[in-house]
């Protein structure tokens, strides 16, 4: 498998138009037509989300790069230091290195704080987004794929990327340990799929069981759902800091108590539901 394009699609002068800003841009569009039609058909003005989206993208986006930056950045001997040394990389978004953990947290803030202040049910605008979150993100993984980044370890399997050297990481640009030839497992491909079904999932949960869903359950399934997957697949990951001797990373932990809490609350939620019955 390899990249069949280049990352740029075209130049003009100091401005180019990249196809993973394109991607992450399709990505966005696309998700937030499906938001703002679930947010009409739950009873809600979908203009109301169309005023919302730019008040939460912004910090969403701000608080993808910095996870990536402070946290998730390449393990490539220096850390961070690449972006300490260079500041100005920090806001080169374009090049790729977003984490969606960050987006979570930041978007989350602030869209609990633009719903509380605009008076408006916060639940059915989470369910809303949770709903087309997947694929937003199976849309914008392929952007990785270009750009040469979120592969795992070398694999032999038949789906194997193929990564330039210069796109590695750590040991990997070791030539002579690691030839030109070696592929990688390609995560992007893994999460493109992983959030392809699940946007699938979630899409028939909430037709099929429209009755019985309460406001925020479709944002718990997420929650449930994505960290699952992400939780298997990072092990796979080769940018990741490991807690010294084990192959656990933070977002393990992260992804195993949003798994655990949110099939609890999901539990007793319902369970509470059936027991008034």
């Amino acid at each position: 498998m390899y990249p069949p394009v280049d990352p740029i699609i075209f130049e003009f002068g100091p401005i180019a138009l990249r196809w993973y800003g394109l991607l992450m841009a399709t990505a966005v569009l696309v998700g937030s037509t499906i938001a703002s039609r679930e947010v009409a058909r739950r009873g809600q003005n979908p203009e109301d989300f169309w005023d919302m989206l730019f008040w939460v993208l912004i910090p969403a986006f701000i608080g993808a790069r910095l996870y990536y930056v402070f946290i998730q950045s390449p393990r490539d001997g220096n850390g961070i230091g690449r972006y300490l040394e260079n500041p100005i990389e920090i806001f080169q978004i374009w090049t790729g290195g977003i984490h969606i953990f960050g987006a979570f947290i930041f978007g989350g803030i602030a869209l609990w704080l633009y719903c509380r202040i605009r008076r408006l049910p916060v639940l059915v605008f989470l369910d809303s987004i949770a709903l087309s979150l997947p694929l937003a993100q199976a849309i914008g993984r392929w952007g990785n794929f270009i750009n040469q980044e979120l592969y795992g370890s070398p694999t032999t399997l038949p789906w194997g990327l193929r990564i330039d050297p210069q796109h590695r990481i750590g040991p990997y640009r070791d030539l002579n340990t690691y030839p030109d030839s070696t592929h990688f497992h390609p995560l992007f491909l893994y999460e493109f799929l992983w959030n392809a079904i699940g946007f699938v999932i979630l899409f028939w949960i909430s037709r099929r069981f429209n009755t019985q869903l309460k406001d925020g359950d479709m944002t718990l399934l997420y929650l449930l759902w994505y960290p699952f997957g992400r939780f298997f697949i990072e092990f796979l990951r080769t940018d990741s800091w490991f807690f010294p001797g084990t192959p656990f990373n933070i977002v393990h932990i992260l992804c195993a108590i949003s798994v655990v809490l949110c099939a609890a609350v999901l539990y007793l939620r319902h369970r509470r539901t059936e027991l008034v019955r």
